[in-house]
């Protein structure tokens, strides 16, 4: 055991440090953690001595694995009160940085999926090297990519958030960086070298940052962008199966053989969550709509289901009810997405 914060934080020649410190649990977000990040951002916002902020993370594992998964099951198994408390305090660091007055640089530098996302897509400078590896896989587990992923995913160029966000695909850094996911590449030994700059000069991190960028190298996904745009372009998950299966060609019946697997409520969620998080006014409204999901989808079976036989029993044979797409009515995804009763709803800080 060891008494040591699992986020550090404090302020090193002008620029606020946030250090992610749960390496175990490769840096996954709980709520403390949250509440450890608010609490430095909220200090840091009016301080004229602090002049951007730094997130990364300790050890050589990171950046950022997710959320507290378990917990969440746990306690969408009973009555849900501490899953919404997490989704309601990682809400606002996310909404927090997200308008944040300050340039925020995120070092995307290893596994960055669910939580990690919300707490790097909003940065200004994000920063990903050969070690990064980004995945929003939640529909796997029932769930949906929330943290923003109404937000951002949608407006990745084309249909790109919504193969996303749909097959739960990994990415490296060329694809990452083609996309706009993360605005630099640098090799992970030079993230020594910006820190040092960035310390010097702690209120440019993008001029840093274009500096010291090198060339991630071609983007993989590039053979695939067309098709993406062509067969991920529809509203329905039906009609999107349905373009994969017509499509015939070796990557299409890989995506499709993909999308088996995943919870059919899930995929309808999501993409319904993409559709609508395209044409909301603000980031607020996006992160509204996915805490009034939230505080449902994890009491759902499909969630209960998708956490024991991925993170419990890691038999990855999860049993989804409904079975199939038909088995998911449109009254059923009316009722998760349905507003709260007065009081009740997500705000900002």
């Amino acid at each position: 055991m060891t008494d040591e914060p699992e986020v550090l934080t404090r302020v090193e020649s002008g620029v606020g440090r946030i250090t992610l410190n749960r390496p175990k649990a490769l840096h996954a977000l709980n709520h403390p953690m949250c509440d450890l990040m608010i609490a430095a951002l909220l200090d840091w916002r009016d301080d004229d001595s602090v002049l951007s902020v730094l997130i990364d993370h300790a050890g050589e594992r990171g950046f950022c694995a997710g959320g507290d998964i378990r917990m969440i099951a746990e306690s969408g198994a009973g009555d849900a009160v501490a899953a919404r408390a997490f989704f309601h305090a990682e809400y606002r660091l996310n909404a927090l940085l997200f308008d944040y007055p300050k340039p925020v640089t995120a070092v995307v530098d290893g596994i960055v999926m669910g939580g990690g996302v919300g707490i790097s897509e909003p940065a200004v400078v994000r920063i990903a090297t050969e070690h990064t590896t980004y995945a929003m896989p939640e529909t796997g587990i029932g769930l949906f990519p929330d943290v923003g992923g109404g937000w951002f995913l949608p407006r990745l160029p084309g249909f790109a958030g919504t193969w996303l966000a749909l097959t739960g695909a990994r990415l490296k850094a060329a694809d990452t960086v083609a996309l706009g996911i993360h605005t630099h590449y640098m090799p992970s030994d030079e993230i020594p070298v910006f820190r040092t700059i960035l310390a010097a000069d702690p209120a440019y991190p993008v001029d840093i940052a274009n500096e010291l960028a090198v060339d991630p190298g071609e983007a993989p996904l590039e053979a695939h962008i067309d098709a993406i745009d062509r067969l991920f372009a529809h509203d329905t998950v039906e009609a999107i199966i349905a373009a994969l299966a017509a499509e015939g060609t070796d990557w299409a019946r890989t995506q499709l053989d993909v999308l088996k697997t995943k919870s059919p409520q899930s995929l309808k969620v999501t993409l319904r969550q993409l559709r609508t998080g395209l044409h909301l006014g603000s980031f607020a409204d996006n992160m509204a709509m996915e805490y009034r999901l939230g505080g449902r989808v994890v009491r759902t079976h499909d969630f209960q289901e998708g956490v024991r036989a991925v993170i419990v029993d890691k038999d990855n044979t999860p049993r989804w009810s409904p079975a199939d797409l038909a088995g998911v009515s449109d009254a059923a995804l009316d009722a998760l997405f349905a507003p709260l009763p007065p009081g009740e709803d997500w705000t900002p800080l």
